[in-house]
Formats: C-alpha cells, sequence, structure tokens
C-alpha cells in the first residue's frame, strides 16, 4: 500500500515537475501550477506565522518570487514542490529575521468562521480542539513540528518532504510516526485524542 503511495505521489510529483518546465513559456501551465500550489503553501505558511495579514505578505512574495525565478528552476535537480516551498521557507525567515520576534496572533484570528451547519457547541468542541491540537504542536521540537506541517498542512509525499528536509523518506516517516505518538500522548494528556 506505502509503495502504491509513493508511486501516485511520485506521478504527481512528475507531472508538476513538467508543468513546471511548460510554465516558463505557457500562462495557462503557469495558472494551473498556481492553483494546484498556492493552497498548499498558503496552509504551510499560515500554520507557521499564525498571522493572516503575515502569511498574505509572505505567500504574495512567494509566488511572485516563483514567477519570477521560474526560468532557473530545473526539474532535474529536484520536485518543484521542493524549489516552491523552498522558496516560501526562506521568505519566512526572511520576515521572521525582519520582525526580530514572531507576532503571536489571537487564537480567534486563526479559526474560520463559524460553520453554519454545526450549532455553537459543536464549534466551541471543535474550536477547542483544534486549540489543544495547536498548543500540542508546539510541545514538538522544530524539526517534528516542519516534518508534520509539511505533511499535513500541505499535503506532499514522504520523498518530497524529504528533499527539502535533507533526510531520507523512511526518516521522514520515522520523525512523523514519533510526532504523532508524542502528539497523541499530550492530547490525551488533556483530555483529547487525534
Amino acid at each position: 500500500m506505502l509503495d502504491m503511495q509513493e508511486t501516485i505521489a511520485e506521478k504527481k510529483s512528475s507531472y508538476y515537475n513538467g508543468l513546471a518546465e511548460r510554465a516558463k513559456c505557457d500562462k495557462e501551465a503557469f495558472g494551473e501550477l498556481y492553483d494546484y500550489f498556492f493552497p498548499r503553501v498558503y496552509n504551510f505558511i499560515f500554520a507557521k506565522v499564525k498571522n493572516a495579514e503575515q502569511a498574505d505578505d509572505i505567500i504574495s512574495i512567494t509566488f511572485e518570487k516563483v514567477f519570477v525565478r521560474l526560468r532557473d528552476y530545473d526539474s532535474g535537480k529536484g520536485a518543484f514542490s521542493t524549489w516552491i516551498f523552498r522558496i516560501a521557507i526562506n521568505e519566512m525567515n526572511n520576515a521572521f529575521r525582519l520582525q526580530k520576534r514572531l507576532n503571536e496572533a489571537g487564537w480567534e484570528e486563526f479559526f474560520e468562521p463559524a460553520d453554519e451547519r454545526k450549532t455553537p457547541e459543536q464549534q466551541v468542541l471543535a474550536d477547542e480542539g483544534d486549540i489543544h491540537l495547536l498548543l500540542a504542536l508546539e510541545k514538538l521540537n522544530e524539526r517534528e513540528r516542519r516534518v508534520v506541517s509539511l505533511k499535513y498542512f500541505t499535503g506532499i509525499s514522504n520523498k518530497e518532504i524529504a528533499e527539502m528536509e535533507e533526510m531520507t523518506a523512511n526518516n521522514v516517516g520515522v520523525v512523523l510516526h514519533r510526532a504523532l505518538d508524542k502528539l497523541k500522548a499530550i492530547l490525551e494528556g488533556s483530555g483529547y485524542t487525534l
């Protein structure tokens, strides 16, 4: 099953690598890349900065650089997803250096408006669970937080994470497994489960 998932991920990665090569001279190909990667990169950035305005600024700069530097992308050197997430990480680091410290957003800014299909009680419980999960994530070490964020906020494969983090795909799996075990223990200690 894992081999099948990795094969699908490799095909998807190969498709987007080729699409990135075409996007160097094809606006429609760039549009497709943008549509696919924008929400994934934005979710990754937002999960790290926890501030919508700052995430908007960083994503704008990231995609501006992707557009301007796309001609420099070489699919022979690595996956497009790795390339674009490295740009995003560099832009986050630049923003953090300029700020000197991370401005924590109020919890209410992190959550989406109430789901009309949920009762107020259900929404409060869902928001409370999100808060506990975010607090639990903060208790992981930086490497574990990065790997978990890349995997679950962006949906990229272990192989792509491995390229970005300069690890093996198997090591990514081990880090994820251990991090999820830690999260589960932290949450169970506070009365919540994954």
